[in-house]
Order: structure tokens, then C-alpha cells, then sequence
């Protein structure tokens, strides 16, 4: 039973620190958040198995894990609030060509990463050729560039 607790808290600490460290964590991850995950996964390890190394310990692990996770997806399924609450909702950081500072400084998003998807998917190269750019819940930008005068 203690295998199981061990395991629900690690899930729900690991889900809400992966929530609060915003969406872009992931999204634009560089060689040093690879080796910070990988301190992370090893830590995680260690404090589940503690000193039980055993094959039904780790089968008990992975099951209460898997379990947790099907459980909350079926939750956000069924809930729109919880789906919100885990994966949180597309936001949009430019409106009609003008930045929404208070909501990129929020999301720890700059000029630059509006820019890098601006030339990624359409080529732009400038902040007056968008209309909008929509951090996206997976923390992809999206951009709709502006209209051409015809």
C-alpha cells in the first residue's frame, strides 16, 4: 500500500510542478532541461523504489501510474474544468498586431519566440506582418499573419 501512496503523491507533484513551470518548458526544451529531466526521472526513481528494488514493487509502480493517468484523462474528458486545470487553454499573446506584454511575462514568452515561430511557419519578419500569434496549450505559437492590402 505504501508503493501505491508513494506513487499518487509523486504523480500529482510531478503534474502540478510540470503545470506551474508554463507551457513552454517542454515545448522549447534545450540540452540542459534534457539533463534537468534526467535528474528529475532519476530522483523520481529513487523516491518510489526507496530501497525496494524487487519486480513486484516496480510492477505495482507502473500500474499505479498508468492507472492515475487513465484516471485523469478520463476526468478531463468528462470535466472541461479539469482539463483546463491539467493542460491549461490556448492564449492569445498578440491581438491584432499589438503584443499583450502582461500575458507573455506570464508565460515567460518574448519578442524573439514570437519571431522564431513568425519565420518558422510563414516566413515573416517583422512584428507588423501578424495578427495574431496564440500560445498554444502544447506551448507552440501560433501565428496568423496579417492580411495583404490589395
Amino acid at each position: 500500500m505504501d508503493t501505491i501512496i508513494k506513487g499518487a503523491v509523486i504523480y500529482v507533484f510531478l503534474l502540478l510542478i510540470f503545470r506551474i513551470s508554463g507551457k513552454r518548458t517542454m515545448y522549447d526544451a534545450t540540452v540542459f532541461d534534457f539533463v534537468l529531466l534526467l535528474i528529475i526521472a532519476e530522483t523520481t526513481q529513487q523516491a518510489l523504489l526507496g530501497d525496494d528494488f524487487s519486480l513486484t514493487n516496480g510492477l505495482l509502480l507502473i500500474m499505479t501510474l498508468i492507472i492515475l493517468d487513465i484516471i485523469i484523462s478520463l476526468l478531463k474528458q468528462k470535466f472541461n474544468p479539469i482539463e483546463k486545470l491539467v493542460d491549461g487553454s490556448p492564449l492569445i499573446i498578440m491581438d491584432k498586431g499589438q503584443l499583450l506584454r502582461d500575458r507573455m511575462r506570464k508565460e515567460r514568452i518574448d519578442e524573439a519566440d514570437i519571431m522564431e515561430s513568425a519565420r518558422d511557419l510563414h516566413g515573416l519578419q517583422r512584428l507588423d506582418q501578424i495578427k495574431y500569434a496564440i500560445l498554444e496549450k502544447n506551448g507552440k505559437i501560433t501565428i496568423i499573419p496579417q492580411e495583404e492590402a490589395s
